[in-house]
Parts: C-alpha cells; sequence; structure tokens
C-alpha cells in the first residue's frame, strides 16, 4: 500500500483485518526523501490498528530523535504498539533497538517464550554513547539548534529556486529535509518518483564543487545537526542560486 493512503488500509483490513498481524510504517518517510504524513493518516492508521487489533509499529530509525527529541510519536501525538530505532541512539555506533507496550514486551525473554539476543546486544559502548547523545540533545537548545539549520537550509533552497524560477518543492520535518524538482506535492513514492531526478543530479554535483554534501538520490533524506550554522547555510544558498539559475526555463 502506498504511503498516506488510508482508504486503500481501511479496504484491506475491512477484508483481511482479522489476519493481519501488524501494520509498520515509517512516520515521516525517509526512504523516498523526506515525505511526511498528510493531516489525520496516523490518527486513521491507529484507529483502523484498534478496530482490528492489529500492532502498530513506528520504524523511527530515521526519526527517532530527528523530527522531534520523542521522535515522530511526540511530534505527531500518536503511540504506537512498538517503536524500532537504529543507531540514532547510539551516538552514530552501530545499535538496534524495539520497545512497546507492557504486554507486548512481557513476551520477550526472560519474562516470556520469545528469545531475543545477539552478540552486541547492550554493546557498553554504544549504549554509553547513546545516554552521552540523548543527555547533550536537551541542553543549551542543541537540538532546537540542529532543527533551526534545517529550516535555514530548507528555506535557503526554497528562496533561490523561487528567484530562478525553477520548479522546486522542499520537504521538511524536523532536521530531515529533501528538495524535489516539481511543482507537484509529493506524497508517497510514485510524486517523489515523479520529480526530476536528472536536476537533483545537477545540482548535487554542483553543491559539491561548492563544499556542500548532500544525499547523492533524491529518495535520500538530508540531516543537520549542531555542526550546521549559518556559514554552512549561506555555502548551501550560494550553491543553489548558482546551480538553479542554470535551471530555469
Amino acid at each position: 500500500m502506498a504511503f498516506n493512503d488510508l482508504d486503500a488500509v481501511r479496504d484491506v483490513c475491512s477484508r483481511e483485518g482479522e489476519r493481519i498481524a501488524c501494520i509498520i510504517v515509517e512516520p515521516v518517510v525517509g526512504n523516498m526523501g523526506c515525505v511526511p504524513p498528510l493531516p489525520g493518516f496516523h490518527e486513521g492508521l491507529r484507529k483502523v490498528c484498534d478496530q482490528y487489533g492489529i500492532v502498530l509499529v513506528f520504524d523511527e530509525v530515521m526519526t527517532g530523535f530527528r523530527v522531534a527529541y520523542g521522535g515522530a510519536q511526540q511530534l505527531y501525538r500518536i503511540k504506537p504498539d512498538l517503536t524500532t530505532l537504529g543507531k540514532v541512539i547510539g551516538g552514530g555506533l552501530p545499535v538496534g533497538a524495539y520497545g512497546g507496550k507492557r504486554e507486548i514486551m512481557e513476551k520477550i525473554a526472560p519474562l516470556g517464550p520469545i528469545y531475543q539476543a545477539g552478540t552486541l546486544s547492550g554493546n557498553p559502548l554504544a549504549m554509553a554513547a547513546g545516554i552521552a547523545t540523548l543527555d547533550a540533545l536537551p541542553v543549551g537548545g542543541a537540538w532546537q539548534k540542529a532543527e533551526a539549520a534545517a529550516a535555514g537550509a530548507a528555506q535557503a533552497l526554497a528562496d533561490a529556486a523561487r528567484a530562478a524560477g525553477a520548479p522546486l518543492v522542499v520537504q521538511r520535518v524536523g532536521t530531515m529535509f529533501t528538495p524535489f524538482f516539481t511543482d507537484q506535492p509529493v506524497t508517497d513514492f510514485a510524486t517523489a518518483r515523479a520529480a526530476d531526478r536528472a536536476r537533483y543530479a545537477a545540482f548535487h554535483e554542483r553543491a559539491l564543487e561548492a563544499g556542500v554534501y548532500l544525499p547523492p538520490s533524491p529518495f535520500e533524506a538530508a540531516f543537520t545537526s549542531t555542526a550546521h550554522g549559518e556559514a554552512e547555510i549561506e555555502r548551501l544558498a550560494a550553491a543553489a542560486t548558482q546551480s538553479f539559475g542554470r535551471m530555469a526555463p
């Protein structure tokens, strides 16, 4: 089913709801560029899952601590039944985690019958780095600074495109953002794929020449951190202005 297509979810669940164990969703998609949910999409998923007894899983590997300190579930005020997280909780070191409702987590050994373990489970180095990162984010407006950098980057791209008359939709949630070379809304993979990837490639090359390292594909979201500030945004704006000027109709 396509992201943001709540009608399709309802249709499938009306026919197969009793046989569906879970619905897994990236609450803000990052693997086709930054694609946020349409208003009411997650609320609808929560309602459908409650109706049919389906476990709602938020894949917050990408959105955890990036779209809000408490992840997308805090931002959109939706409580999933399970949450998955990746290396963002390890300060960049390799780590994965999941958590959820007590009634589900109590199924995991040693409390329950489901055995889960791994060589790196609870790795002390990754755990220490993750705790240090989470402790640092709320201090001194660190997370807010990272989000402000993303907002500045998105605005710089939009301003440069407007000045050049280049078709561009910049989508941002928290510290995630993606410029799509299109004049149409991007709400799912079909509309993301319809954007002009050749123009993105040309812009990416120009940005590299200016020392700005963006994802090489428009299907990957860009992220900002506390290392990004006005100087980096100005460099991005200059690269965009030069590149978009060549793309104008």
